[in-house]
């Protein structure tokens, strides 16, 4: 399977891959399904859970070695980091300057690289869950938005055993023994009867619910359990939606 993105990898982007690939063989072991359901051409926005700091690693290199080269939309503090900073940059990466007035950059760059027959990997959650179980929370509706502007297909990722490795807010990997990750890509997202109408907050909010469902529907198959009837979200409990989850006082 081939896709337009494989002739525009930079250098950057090739020097990750040939550092960050080696490594995951060496200390994961890989269940791969669904790659049949990536669109063989065009752009298209891909959507995954997010849980562990890790799960990107394992969620590119499925993309990755099935002949995609995602572009990632990841928090601006990310690009700060020295080297790591100037990778994402010279790969192509897009920066994310959450909850501030250049937030729409990142969208706009997100449209531009659909339209330019990119794959753009967005995390609808925005930020690692804050469910207890590491479910999908509630999402934002940045993914929606690019879909609606772009008419593009929407893929549902869903990645599960990075919290082996590494889990969440910890700083302690967990190399050994080597663990089993698990990846998981659903049918594109039904948008059809939203693609033609007029951009709203309802039709945002409608779409949105649809992905938030297909994503958690993969992570069922994969974990083979059944997630909360009620999506999680931040706010209602009180936590912060960006950072180490604490309570929203503190935040203030």
């Amino acid at each position: 399977m081939t896709n337009p993105t494989d002739h525009s990898r930079p250098p950057a982007y090739r020097f990750a891959v040939a550092v960050l690939r080696p490594m995951l063989m060496a200390f994961t072991k890989r269940r791969w399904f669904g790659a049949e359901n990536l669109p063989a051409e065009g752009g298209f926005v891909v959507v995954t859970n997010h849980y562990s700091h890790v799960d990107p690693l394992v969620f590119g290199h499925f993309l990755v070695d099935h002949g995609y080269a995602p572009r990632y939309l990841g928090k601006i503090e990310v690009f700060r980091v020295p080297l790591v900073g100037a990778v994402l940059r010279g790969a192509d990466q897009i920066p994310v300057h959450r909850e501030t007035g250049r937030a729409s950059d990142a969208y706009r760059s997100a449209v531009e690289a659909v339209e330019a027959g990119k794959t753009v990997a967005i995390y609808p959650e925005g930020s690692l869950t804050r469910d207890p179980g590491l479910w999908p929370m509630r999402g934002k509706t940045g993914a929606a938005r690019v879909a609606l502007t772009t008419g593009c297909p929407v893929v549902p990722v869903a990645t599960w055993g990075a919290q082996d490795v590494l889990p969440p807010y910890s700083k302690r990997l967990r190399l050994f023994p080597r663990k089993t990750v698990t990846v998981r890509a659903g049918r594109p997202v039904d948008l059809t009867d939203l693609y033609e109408v007029p951009m709203s907050a309802e039709v945002l909010t409608e779409a949105t619910a649809r992905i938030m469902a297909a994503l958690t529907h993969e992570l069922e198959a994969v974990r083979g359990e059944r997630a909360p009837s009620t999506r999680f979200d931040p706010r209602a409990h009180g936590v912060t939606t960006t950072g180490k989850p604490r309570p929203l006082e503190e935040a203030s």
